[in-house]
C-alpha cells in the first residue's frame, strides 16, 4: 500500500499536459485544430517550432520527475520495493497520466515524449541516445510517428542493455506497448499512405 502514493503522485504529474497549457496561453484550443491531438506534432503544425519545443519540453520533463518520485520514494520512505523497479512503475503511471490526463478529461496525447524523459531519468545514457534517434529520425523521415514507433521497439532492449531486469523491464515493456497502442491511428494512416508530416 506504501507504493500507492508515489504512484497517484506520478500519474497527476504525467497529467499536466503541456499540448494543452502552451497553445492554451496562446489563445488556442489544441483539440480543436489540426488533428485535435495534444501533442508536440500537431503544436508544430498548429503554432510553429517555439510552442512545439516548449511542449516537447515540458512533457519529457514530465517524465523525469515521474521516475524521479519512485526513485526517491523507494530510496527515503520504503522499502517494500527496490528503487529500479518503483521507479520504472512510476515512470509507467506518468505515460499513462500523459495519455489519459485527469487534468484534461482523460483526452491526452501519444506519451512518447514523456516515455523519452523517463528513459533519460532512468538510463542517462541510453535515454540520450534514444532521444537524439527520434529527433534525426523525425528530422529525416519528416513523419514523428515512424520515429516514435521506432523508438519504442528501442525501449526494452535499451533498458536491458542498461542493466534493467525483472520487473523493471515489465514496466518499461508496459509504457511501450501503451504508447504504440496510442499510436493505432498513425499505424494505419502510414499502411495507407496518409500519415501527416510535421509540417503539415
Amino acid at each position: 500500500m506504501d507504493v500507492l502514493a508515489p504512484l497517484l503522485m506520478a500519474y497527476l504529474v504525467g497529467s499536466i499536459d503541456f499540448g494543452v497549457i502552451v497553445p492554451r496561453v496562446l489563445g488556442v484550443d489544441i483539440y480543436a485544430v489540426g488533428s485535435g491531438n495534444p501533442g508536440t506534432s500537431n503544436v508544430m503544425r498548429s503554432l510553429g517550432k517555439g510552442p512545439a519545443a516548449l511542449v516537447l519540453l515540458g512533457d519529457g520533463s514530465k517524465g523525469a520527475v515521474a521516475a524521479a518520485i519512485g526513485s526517491a520514494w523507494a530510496t527515503i520512505v520504503t522499502d517494500t520495493a527496490s528503487v529500479e523497479t518503483l521507479a520504472s512503475a512510476c515512470a509507467f503511471a506518468g505515460v499513462l497520466g500523459h495519455v489519459v490526463p485527469i487534468w484534461h478529461r482523460f483526452r491526452g496525447g501519444r506519451g512518447v515524449a514523456t516515455a523519452i524523459g523517463a528513459a533519460i531519468f532512468l538510463a542517462p545514457v541510453f535515454g540520450a541516445l534514444l532521444a537524439v534517434t527520434w529527433l534525426v529520425v523525425t528530422l529525416v523521415f519528416k513523419v514523428a510517428s515512424i520515429a516514435s514507433l521506432g523508438a519504442m521497439a528501442l525501449y526494452v532492449p535499451g533498458f536491458a542493455l542498461s542493466g534493467y531486469r525483472g520487473w523493471s523491464l515489465v514496466w518499461a515493456a508496459a509504457i511501450a506497448v501503451l504508447v504504440v497502442v496510442r499510436h493505432a491511428p498513425n499505424i494505419r494512416r502510414l499502411a495507407a499512405g496518409s500519415e501527416r508530416s510535421v509540417a503539415g
